[in-house]
């Protein structure tokens, strides 16, 4: 039987575009996420384009004693079930007077670096721009020691402002705007 929930260990970086040999057209997966509002939960959707096979999966993530862990707790729904929780999907909420939705899109990319999968997302609609990689760890030593990739413009592994929940209803703007008060407080 697969295991549901588990502890992840993870750093995470900032890039400016993808590593070399990624381009955009490289093998990768779509991922659509869906925050449900005042929740640890989001209905996260993965298509593979090239075989456009869809897995669905409920997900809880609660974050650890910093950001750099969570544990999550996964259910893997069938066709049937996800249509259960399709209200979920691209809702509209009204936040600052303008209408937003809930749903995160990226695509995400595999990179070996130093015999290690590195997963690179790179970010879709208002967030258009934003390039994510993380890195998963087995334990906090290992994460200790892994050297920062050259690729990486700065680790965001412990700024609130990147965690999934808070992008919603971001835009690349905010990004850069979060960037500049960051470099502003070194």
């Amino acid at each position: 039987m697969e295991k549901t929930s588990r502890i992840e260990l993870r750093r995470v970086f900032l890039l400016q575009n993808l590593p070399e040999p990624l381009t955009r057209a490289s093998r990768h997966q779509q991922i659509f996420d869906n925050y449900i509002e005042n929740t640890r939960l989001r209905l996260r959707s993965v298509r593979v384009p090239e075989t456009k096979e869809w897995t669905w999966i409920l997900q809880q993530n609660a974050p650890l004693a910093d950001l750099s862990g969570r544990e999550i707790s996964e259910i893997f729904l069938n066709e049937t079930e996800h249509g259960a929780f399709e209200v979920f999907e691209g809702r509209k909420v009204q936040k600052n007077e303008r209408a937003q939705t809930v749903e995160i899109r990226k695509n995400r990319y595999f990179h070996d670096f130093n015999g290690r999968e590195i997963e690179i997302d790179l970010f879709l609609g208002e967030l258009w721009g934003l390039i994510l990689a993380q890195v998963c760890f087995e334990n906090a030593e290992a994460m200790k020691c892994f050297e920062t990739p050259p690729f990486a413009i700065s680790d965001v592994s412990n700024n609130e402002f990147f965690v999934g929940k808070n992008l919603v209803g971001k835009t690349f703007a905010d990004v850069q705007n979060e960037l500049e008060s960051q470099n502003r407080r070194r």
